[in-house]
């Protein structure tokens, strides 16, 4: 059973990561102000179901590896830390700029749904990022490690799904609030460095002990 204190970290990091204007949101936020709310809705389930993707792939190949290579796994834990040192330091370094408006194709709520699918499974920075973020808070002798990224993965979903369900509710003119809250977003990014960094460091503490 994974530490309620891990838990609530994971929480934490989790929501703070998912409150960050991202691509994700941006794609909600255009479906939501150009097709209307329904648009906006269907948009996020439909991240929120490519997302249940990366979770089962995650699940499936760290068990396998903790089966076949048990050390393997410290090496994927180290690798992930690395990596998400490497976010960090570049979201402290992120200037400000111009959010990007995502274009989207009109179509029906069906089309939206499914274009969130799509992008979110087609995305390897989504699968690279799982990879390194949810086998930290994996304990391999607290029970099946599958299970474990699958609750957590589904924790984090659940998470962002609700976020970006919010900014479908807030359609009308959410896309314009994301652009011109640049500030907004660059403290949240600098937060995320932050996030990041410490998780790698913890990472790495914990497995010199």
């Amino acid at each position: 059973m994974i530490e309620t204190r891990d838990l609530l970290l994971f929480m934490a990091a989790g929501l703070a990561l998912n409150l960050t204007p991202g691509p994700d949101m941006l794609y909600v936020a255009a479906r939501s102000a150009g097709e209307g709310r329904a648009s906006g809705v269907a948009s996020a389930l439909g991240i929120g179901a490519g997302t249940l993707f990366h979770i089962a792939a995650v699940a499936l190949g760290l068990a396998g590896l903790l089966a076949a290579v048990p050390t393997a796994y410290t090496i994927v834990r180290l690798a992930g830390g690395a990596y998400l040192i490497y976010l960090g330091v570049r979201a402290l370094r992120a200037r400000p700029g111009v959010v990007a408006e995502r274009r989207v194709t009109p179509g029906t709520n069906w089309a939206a749904f499914r274009q969130g699918v799509v992008t979110n499974v087609l995305n390897p920075k989504v699968a690279l990022f799982f990879l390194a973020f949810l086998p930290q808070f994996v304990d391999p002798h607290a029970g099946n490690a599958a299970l474990q990224v699958v609750f957590l993965g589904l924790l984090f979903d659940t998470s962002g799904t609700l976020v970006n369900l919010a900014v479908a509710v807030g359609a009308s003119g959410a896309a314009a609030r994301l652009r011109r809250g640049e500030r907004a977003k660059l403290w949240m990014e600098r937060l995320c460095g932050v996030v990041f960094i410490a998780l790698g460091l913890r990472l790495a503490l914990a497995a010199r002990r």
